[in-house]
């Protein structure tokens, strides 16, 4: 039966395979439950058949019986009537309902299997999804925490290769800059403060020399 290969496929699915392998888990989940529900709604239907299949049967096959308890009383009334030729006629239908009673009874056995079946398949896979339901908010939740987590990573390792790294040399390139440049302010001042004085000194030894110069002459 094609219905009981599928939901034995959805009954030996493992769910979390099955999220583990797909490139949308949510979306999963959400197909393999509305799958089962699908199923579960068709096995609901086919139990109801089969039950009603077997109520048939069993009607068909206690009339048979009765048939044939009907035709022995029939074949021991025309004994007591002395025709023996409606008596064997009677007797030939009972053995024809007897005959009959019994693939009555092997398609009644039968039926009752298959909806033992069914009805077995109907509880597995009601506590499958059941199961699934159950399951399918964790696992999505922990999907959802596996990819955050993976994209947390990724945006640590890209800033970590191309954005920190980077800023930190810059950083580190405008301080140094900036240490020379006050390095060269202060040597630039320092030389001119040396000019000023040695300008001065050379000042002083002018007017000393010509104030000699002056009292030589006088």
């Amino acid at each position: 039966m094609a219905l009981m290969e599928r939901v034995g496929t959805l009954l030996r699915a493992n769910l979390n395979d099955l999220i583990d392998r797909a490139e949308d888990p949510e979306k999963m989940v959400k197909q393999v439950i509305l799958d089962m529900e699908n199923q579960l709604m068709q096995v609901k239907t086919q139990v109801a058949i089969s039950i009603a299949d077997l109520h048939l049967l069993e009607k068909k096959r206690d009339e048979c019986i009765q048939e044939g308890r009907d035709y022995v009383r029939r074949a021991e009334m025309a004994v007591a009537k002395q025709n023996d030729a409606l008596a064997r006629t009677a007797i030939e239908r009972s053995l024809d309902a007897k005959k009959r009673l019994e693939s009555y009874e092997q398609q009644v056995a039968d039926q009752k299997v298959q909806v033992e079946n069914l009805k077995s398949a109907l509880a597995k896979l009601n506590g499958k999804l059941a199961d699934a339901r159950a399951k399918s908010d964790v696992l999505i939740a922990k999907h959802h925490r596996a990819r955050a987590a993976a994209k947390a990573a990724e945006a640590h390792t890209n800033l970590d290769a191309n954005g920190a790294s980077t800023a930190w040399d810059r950083m580190k390139q405008k301080v140094n800059h900036a240490e020379a440049v006050g390095r060269a302010h202060a040597d630039l001042l320092g030389d001119n403060v040396e000019e000023q004085f040695s300008a001065m000194e050379k000042h002083d030894e002018i007017e000393r020399l010509l104030a000699d110069l002056k009292k030589e002459k006088a």
